[in-house]
């Protein structure tokens, strides 16, 4: 059954894609709902184990009781760390699905959707001290237009940004709507939601240092898989799947990849397959997969 909380995205695909071995160490470090732990727990024997995190509180309430199983409240950047807590050193593979959940996404106080008024959050832990409300109201204009240009791609970022610094000289921007209200004159009716998406995205991805996060995790990935253990990764935007992409190929996300004494490409990672999309009858079941990109690589 799949939880209302969070429909799993590609979940046969990105589970195949960890090549499951019975008694292997496994690492789902975007838990959610639990729909992909379920189904990796579903292929584990019973020496097998899985480890999970995710930073959001709600999500403690879907733990699963199974003895091979263990929730860590912790974002996934503190991978290594936890890991080593717990007594692992290598795992045989990991699995991540980024983004906003489902959950995160309906639930209207959190003010991650651009379809409920609420106040600026957007937090996906509740106990860090950067919020929407911080980003929209307190950074300069210049940071705001940077942060709107590179994670919302949106190319009259710093016309955006004035006219939000403008308007919170006379009051605040408390809520989500208010901000609409501010930018209405950005917002032609047939690309509204488009235009919103792109501007709640990038003030998400501040708020909750997404691609710092990203980076910070990709980097300890090899050292903490096994030789030949796989990694499965699902990106909803291009920025996450850009560096993805990049990692997976270079091991690094600027310049060109190392090289050995003779000029051989030295990685620590291979790409496994092509890149894997939902299909139509899945978008149809599941529209927030439209977007979803998975790479599978594997630990050379």
């Amino acid at each position: 059954m799949i939880s209302p909380y969070h429909n799993p995205v590609l979940l046969k695909e990105s589970v195949d894609g960890l090549d499951i071995k019975e008694n292997g160490v496994y690492v789902d470090v975007t838990f959610g709902g639990g729909g992909h732990s379920k189904e990796i727990l579903k292929r584990l024997g019973g020496e097998g184990r899985l480890f999970a995190f995710d930073q959001d509180e709600d999500a403690l309430a879907n733990t699963i009781d199974d003895d091979r199983f263990q929730l860590i409240n912790q974002n996934f950047q503190f991978l290594k760390q936890f890991l080593k807590f717990y007594g692992i050193r290598k795992v045989d593979g990991i699995l991540g699905d980024f983004g906003v959940s489902s959950h995160q996404f309906d639930e209207a106080e959190r003010g991650f959707s651009i379809r409920f008024d609420a106040d600026l959050d957007m937090r996906m832990n509740r106990n860090n001290e950067l919020s929407a409300h911080q980003v929209v109201n307190s950074y300069s204009q210049e940071s705001l237009a940077s942060v709107l240009f590179q994670y919302g791609e949106l190319r009259n970022a710093n016309a955006i940004a004035k006219t939000i610094v403008e308007s919170r000289l006379e009051t605040p921007i408390k809520t989500t709507e208010q901000l609409k209200l501010v930018l209405k004159r950005f917002l032609p009716k047939m690309k509204e939601n488009k235009i919103l998406a792109q501007i709640y995205q990038a003030i998400r991805i501040e708020v909750n240092q997404e691609i710092a996060v990203l980076k910070e995790f990709l980097q300890q990935t090899p050292e903490v898989l096994k030789e030949g253990g796989r990694l499965s990764l699902i990106s909803y935007h291009s920025l996450e799947d850009r560096l993805v992409k990049r990692f997976i190929r270079d091991g690094k996300f600027e310049g060109e990849a190392e090289k050995d004494f003779y000029g051989n490409i030295n990685v620590p990672l291979k790409k496994v397959g092509g890149l894997i999309t939902p299909s139509a009858n899945e978008i149809t079941l599941n529209n927030r997969a439209r977007s979803a990109k998975l790479r599978i690589a594997e630990r050379i």
